[in-house]
């Protein structure tokens, strides 16, 4: 386990100060802003603390509310909202400086038995066959608008292996290419089975915190955008909701695959689903994100597509 992937266990190590009430810290981003991913997987350590371990989640819904302050801690208030024989419901509201950033819903349920099916895994090239982040994001660093990026991005994922199946869509910049793409990813390191947070609650918040890293990148391959970094879009998480069907590992192999069924009026859709490295379908993930073309920017391209019809 390496010094990353410590702290982000840290992170996701809540501080009590009341029954129902705790209290987490942030760590610097890539963006001015706390990353949702972080705050979503809090938000569910926080409500799984309050339920008996026996019931893993199995569905959480969020939404992204303001920007969260990186250098504030961020309480956590937990609503017990009923417990049943077989499932458990918590709301978690995020308050920062007086005001609410954040709002999950999930459910909780005991391990049934019951009718069972689901989708087959897509085809995928073995992961260690991939290059690493380390290996691949320098490659582009002179699309970013600021050189420094590629260096925060392998900092601010430096817990996560996440590894592309082909080319982010910063690699490909005004290349329209069919909206789907994946990624594998694993912790940087073996989780521990008897940590401050029980398993499998941890891999499933640790799936949650990866599950917002490049799920709108379908979105920007269906228009040839690179993303914020490259500066030809603007954009951030407006809602995510997860439904967790099988158990996984979060140190072990996950294939998360992804697609844009749609996007318009200033917002996009990416569909997941992530699957165990033997090919059993683990999470279904839906986002809806902001997705906007810098104003100045907007202009400028369709004064450009006006002139090239008219040569």
């Amino acid at each position: 386990m390496n010094d990353a992937l410590e702290s982000l266990l840290g992170l996701l190590a809540l501080e009590r100060i009341e029954q129902d009430i705790f209290r987490g810290q942030s760590r610097p981003s890539v963006v001015p802003r706390v990353f949702g991913g972080q705050v979503a997987a809090q938000a569910l350590v926080a409500a799984g603390r309050t339920v008996p371990a026996d019931r893993p989640p199995h569905s959480l819904h969020a939404y992204f509310l303001r920007p969260g302050d990186p250098g504030a801690p961020i309480v956590y208030t937990v609503d017990r909202i009923r417990d049943g024989r077989s499932f458990t419901t918590r709301r978690v509201v995020a308050v920062q400086h007086g005001q609410p950033v954040f709002h999950l819903s999930a459910s909780f349920q005991v391990t049934e038995d019951g009718l069972e099916h689901q989708e087959p895994m897509p085809p995928a090239p073995d992961p260690l066959e991939l290059p690493t982040a380390a290996e691949m994001l320098p490659r582009y660093a002179d699309r970013f608008v600021d050189p420094g990026v590629a260096e925060r991005l392998l900092e601010s994922r430096a817990a996560i292996d996440l590894r592309y199946v082909d080319a982010p869509p910063f690699g490909t910049v005004g290349e329209v290419r069919d909206p789907r793409s994946q990624v594998w990813f694993r912790t940087q390191g073996k989780l521990d089975d008897d940590g401050e947070i029980p398993r499998p609650l941890l891999d499933i918040c640790l799936v949650t915190y990866v599950s917002d890293m490049t799920l709108l990148d379908s979105i920007l391959l269906a228009h040839g955008r690179g993303g914020w970094a490259v500066g030809d879009v603007v954009g951030a998480s407006l809602d995510h909701a997860m439904w967790f069907h099988r158990p996984l590992r979060a140190d072990e192999w996950l294939l998360y695959d992804q697609e844009s069924p749609t996007a318009q009026g200033g917002r996009g859709l990416g569909k997941g689903r992530i699957f165990t490295a033997d090919g059993q379908l683990a999470v279904s993930v839906i986002q809806e994100g902001v997705i906007r073309v810098p104003r100045g920017q907007e202009a400028q391209e369709a004064q450009e597509a006006q002139e090239a019809q008219e040569a």
